[in-house]
Parts: C-alpha cells; sequence; structure tokens
C-alpha cells in the first residue's frame, strides 16, 4: 500500500484517484479550488462521469480516498505524487503547460525525502525534462526523486471501466526503481495480466500524442468517405463496417458524424502539429484531419441550411444533443458549438435540449432557448438537429416527433434513425454519407 498524492481534482485526476485507491492504495486528491473541495467532501461529483460516483463514495467509505486543498501537505506525506492539471490550448495551437510547471514548482519546494514524481495530464513532448529541472531547482539538494511519465487513455462516459481495466499501461521511468513501485501502483491490474509497458519519458510523452492523433485521423477518415459516399451514392454504414472486418484496421472510431470534439481531440491535434513544425518535421495528415473536422461541422450547417431551404431567419430549429459524445457533459469543443453558433449568425430561434449537458453550455450560450425534454425542444420547430447520439433520441417515436414538428425536416448528423422509417413517415431528412437530401 501507497500514498498517493493526485494534484488536480479535474476529470482525469477524479478518475485516476478514485481508480487507484479501489486498488487499495491511501490517495488524496487536491485541488487549489476551495469550492471544488468543499464540494467534493459533500459528496457531489462536480463532472458527470457514468460510474465515478458510485466509485469514490465507496473508497472514501473505505478510508482509502480524500480531498483536501493543502498541496503542502499533501505533498509531503506521499510516497508518489501525480501532477493531473489541466493544459488548454494557447492561441497558436500549442499547449499550456502554466499550471503543471507551477505544480512542479511546489513539488520541489515541499520535497522533504525521496517520491517518485509522474505526469497524467497530457503535456507537450520533452516536457518531462522541464519538470525535472524545474523540481531540482527548488528542492533541497540532498533529496532524491524519479520521474515518471504515465499518460491517461480514458474516454469520456466510459472513464471508469478504461482505468480499471485498461487496454495497456504506459510507464516512462527514468529508473528500474521507479518502474517497480509504479508497478506496484497498478498491481491488480499486473496480476490481471494488464500489458504494462516500460519506455523511456519521451517515448511514453510520444505514445500519448500519437495514440490520440491518430485516433483522430480515423475519424476525419471516415468522415470524408462518408462526404464522398454521398456524392456517389455509397452507404458509409456498410463501408464501414466492411472495412472494421479486417483486423488490420478493426470497427472503433470508424464512424461518420459532425466531427471529432471533446477535451482531447482537438487540443492534442493540434499541439502535436505545433510540436512537430517545431522540429521542422511537419505532420500533414494531421493537418489534413485537423481541417477535414473544420469542414465537417460546416458542412452540418449546410446541410440544415438546405434542408430548411432559402432564409434561415426566425426559422425555429431543434438542437438535440449539446455534449461532444453520449455519457458526458462535456461539451468543450463539441460540434454543437458551432452549429449553434452558424445559427445565430443566421438569426435563427434555437430550442436546445440535452440529457445532460444543458447546464455547461449555457456557460457559452446563455440565451438559448433550453428545454428539459426533446419533446419541448421539438414542438412547433421547422425543423430538428440531432448532434448527439444519447440512447434517449435513439428511442424517439417518428410519428411523435411529427407530430410536434411544424415540418417533417430532421438532420440526423449521428445516422442513429432507419432510413425506410424516416421515408415512411414522409420526412425531408439528411444524415451523414447514407442518403444524400431526400427531396420528396
Amino acid at each position: 500500500m501507497r500514498n498517493v498524492t493526485i494534484v488536480g481534482a479535474g476529470y482525469v485526476g477524479l478518475v485516476s484517484g478514485a481508480g487507484i485507491s479501489d486498488f487499495g492504495h491511501i490517495v488524496t486528491c487536491v485541488d487549489i479550488s476551495k469550492n471544488k473541495i468543499k464540494e467534493l467532501k459533500n459528496g457531489k461529483i462536480p463532472i458527470y462521469e457514468p460510474g465515478l460516483d458510485e466509485l469514490i463514495k465507496k473508497n472514501v467509505k473505505a478510508g482509502r480516498l480524500f480531498f483536501e486543498n493543502n498541496i503542502k501537505d499533501a505533498i509531503s506525506n506521499a510516497d508518489i505524487i501525480f501532477i493531473a492539471v489541466g493544459t488548454p490550448m494557447n492561441q497558436d495551437g500549442s499547449a499550456d503547460i502554466t499550471a503543471v510547471k507551477d505544480v512542479a514548482k511546489s513539488i520541489g519546494e515541499n520535497l522533504n525525502n525521496y517520491k517518485v514524481i509522474c505526469t497524467k495530464s497530457t503535456v507537450p513532448i520533452g516536457t518531462g525534462k522541464l519538470i525535472i529541472d524545474i523540481i531540482k531547482n527548488y528542492k533541497p539538494n540532498d533529496i532524491r526523486f524519479d520521474y515518471v511519465s504515465n499518460p491517461e487513455f480514458l474516454r469520456e462516459g466510459s472513464a471508469v471501466k478504461d482505468f480499471l481495466w485498461p487496454d495497456r499501461v504506459v510507464i516512462g521511468a527514468q529508473s528500474q526503481s521507479a518502474f517497480n513501485i509504479m508497478k506496484e501502483v497498478y498491481g491488480p491490474l499486473y496480476i490481471n495480466e494488464t500489458q504494462i509497458i516500460h519506455t523511456g519519458v519521451v517515448t511514453a510523452e510520444m505514445i500519448k500524442y500519437a495514440s490520440n492523433s491518430f485516433l483522430a485521423l480515423k475519424i476525419s477518415y471516415i468522415n470524408e468517405v462518408a462526404n464522398l459516399c454521398e456524392a456517389i451514392g455509397a452507404d458509409v454504414h456498410q463501408v464501414s463496417n466492411a472495412m472494421g472486418k479486417d483486423g488490420r484496421i478493426s470497427p472503433k472510431f470508424l464512424h461518420p458524424g459532425p466531427g471529432f470534439g471533446g477535451s482531447c481531440f482537438p487540443k492534442d491535434t493540434k499541439a502535436f502539429l505545433s510540436f512537430s513544425e517545431s522540429y521542422g518535421n511537419k505532420l500533414r495528415t494531421i493537418q489534413a484531419a485537423i481541417e477535414t473536422n473544420k469542414n465537417q461541422k460546416q458542412r452540418m450547417v449546410e446541410k440544415i441550411k438546405k434542408l430548411i431551404g432559402g432564409n434561415l431567419k426566425n426559422k425555429k430549429i431543434a438542437i438535440l444533443g449539446l455534449a461532444f459524445k453520449p455519457n458526458t457533459n462535456d461539451v468543450r469543443e463539441s460540434a454543437s458549438i458551432h452549429m449553434i453558433e452558424s445559427l445565430n449568425r443566421k438569426r435563427c430561434i434555437i430550442n436546445a435540449f440535452d440529457p445532460i449537458a444543458n447546464d455547461e453550455m449555457k456557460k457559452i450560450f446563455p440565451n438559448l432557448n433550453y428545454k428539459n425534454s426533446w419533446q419541448e425542444a421539438c414542438k412547433g420547430a421547422d425543423g430538428v438537429v440531432v448532434m448527439t447520439e444519447w440512447n434517449e433520441f435513439r428511442g424517439i417515436s417518428l410519428s411523435l416527433l411529427k407530430s410536434l414538428l411544424k415540418r417533417p425536416i430532421l438532420l440526423d448528423t449521428r445516422n442513429i434513425f432507419d432510413i425506410e422509417k424516416l421515408i415512411k413517415h414522409n420526412y425531408k431528412f439528411d444524415n451523414v454519407g447514407r442518403k444524400y437530401l431526400d427531396e420528396n
């Protein structure tokens, strides 16, 4: 059993802290936000993530998981310190690691005995060396430490499962002893024969960016294939299904849609591209994926404009789905943001509904007509756009929906509705890569 401190009680920090405490270690999640820690101590979880609430409560009750504001004590009392603070995107696309550097300084100032310092935050390749230098600059001369890069591969909506049953754990360790300590942290996974990969620090940092950027590239690729399918009359579902049967390709992330969003892919692809340019090795495939993603979001706007026909001014549009994906309340870089911004510029009236993310989107668009159900959002609307594939939307009755709409117009950006049923109910519709703009 180890004493572990997680600096940063955000998405990665909370999931990691809860998961590591569930492995039997004593974990303290520390954050500078007094309000966040107060809420966590009162049992209120600041993010929506299936299974996280139960996991946190279980380990708090067991006396293994704690929440504090005092970073000095949390550092001093720890055997292992995880850095899990945010690295938002700068205007030039690079990652802002100000918070990471601040944490490194605090660690150096409060280092009182040997510890393993581990970064879980997604940081630019080469940041490990910077963190080591900062800690050395501020620590007492006679105190040793080891540094580890341990990137996270959590998918929002299934992060608890991803942490407790991962495909692999990557540990970029300076020394064999640091690797052995980290292997102890993940002991239950090692016993269950999860692949634990030992690399150097820079290699571990590269694995994170290369993995996320490849998945983003895969999404942009299938979106471009879907757009070509529309032009020639092919069905992208059949195309992607057949592609996915090939073990070299796999079906994961071969789902066409309105473009990727969230806290990782947009930020990580731009940071990876920015990093590559700084070394004179521009990643042109990643640049293309970023551009394709931008174009895909605008393509969805053009689709609803064509469906509605003519001037969109004062047309009432129902937007169903605000989160960038189901099972999360995260709206960061959501395709819905671009859709709403574009429709606002055209002076549309927007009714918006998401099962979880209404409150988060209100922080960006406080003046939309937020509704408490999809039925309320669609009542009297000139058309409806489905932006997130919540199961609740998959079960929508097309006959009921038609009765609520002023006109049976539907843009299905997630391909969740049966085309034959849409035709049967005389919808004017469009989707992504399956049937281009029914003209009946």
